[in-house]
């Protein structure tokens, strides 16, 4: 039964300041790990590297500004983190770009995309890369965790930068989690966490949407039962609702479709048909 938030372990947090990754950073404070905590903001991370040496102590932390997108940035953070706390138990790429309010789009300034590629995608390439080696040396469970998103299932318009991004994350951490499986003896797991509405940065919360708390309850519990895909609900969608819109989205492809049909004026009264139906081996309340 791999975990996550265990004592004496490592935990190394990325995007770690705020939202997801600071709940998680508090989690593993609690639970008497080790941890390297990893950000681009340097006044929140000065805040949150401040907290958890109250918990943890200094000897048992690292606190780190840098960019993710950068490989050789985080093959230091790696040696760094290896001398002094360990290799990890937790590997957490949770730092992420995110452009909004109209950029994002498919004419929108190039560096735009690969911002948010080197950050969403590389940036858990180059995490793997740079913790993987001695966290496979140690030969003890460990568990990595890359946060995706619903979008790079869904696939909804308005953020095709974003999506396509987050689409590249799930095809990655599949891959990865097979390689680990196939390597004889390993111990160590990798998972794809899937927010769903989760108040997150400076945003204000809003009822129907989760707290970053209860999507690490979700993560926690989710990778005790080894289950990879992590789909996190929120109070407004549960699982069963977006269960039927990625297999309506698979199913563009076996019945050929248009693209993104979901949103085409000419399936929106059988998109919305679907969406009254229970999926096979579903539960009544649909929430499974």
């Amino acid at each position: 039964m791999a975990e996550c938030f265990v004592a004496d372990g490592v935990a190394v947090i990325t995007g770690g300041a705020s939202g997801i990754g600071r709940a998680a950073a508090r989690r593993a404070a609690a639970a008497g790990m080790k941890i390297a905590l990893v950000d681009i903001n340097a006044a929140k991370l000065a805040d949150m590297g401040a907290e958890l040496a109250g918990i943890v102590g200094h000897d048992n932390l690292v606190v780190e500004r840098l960019d993710v997108s950068d490989p050789a940035a985080m093959l230091a953070l790696a040696q760094q983190v290896n001398a002094k706390l360990g290799s990890p138990t937790l590997l957490m790429n949770n730092a992420a770009a995110f452009v909004g309010g109209g950029p994002g789009g498919i004419l929108d300034d190039n560096a735009n995309w690969q911002r948010v590629f080197a950050v969403n995608v590389l940036g858990p390439v180059n995490g793997v890369q740079a913790f993987l080696p001695a966290m496979l040396d140690a030969g003890r469970p460990a568990v990595i965790i890359n946060t995706g998103s619903k979008q790079g299932l869904t696939n909804p318009p308005g953020n095709p930068a974003y999506n396509t991004s987050k689409a590249a994350v799930n095809a990655y951490s599949q891959n990865l989690a097979r390689d680990l499986r196939e390597r004889e003896g390993c111990a160590i797991s990798a998972h794809l966490l899937i927010p769903g509405w989760t108040t997150t940065g400076d945003a204000v919360h809003r009822p129907g949407a989760w707290l970053p708390e209860q999507v690490v309850d979700h993560m926690e519990s989710e990778v005790r039962a080894d289950h990879f895909f992590i789909l996190c609900p929120d109070e407004e969608t549960p699982n069963a609702t977006d269960h039927k819109r990625i297999l309506w989205n698979a199913m563009d492809i076996i019945e050929n479709r248009p693209a993104l049909s979901r949103w085409h004026p000419d399936y929106s009264q059988a998109f919305a048909d679907f969406m009254k139906q229970d999926l096979p081996g579903s539960t009544k309340d649909g929430d499974a």
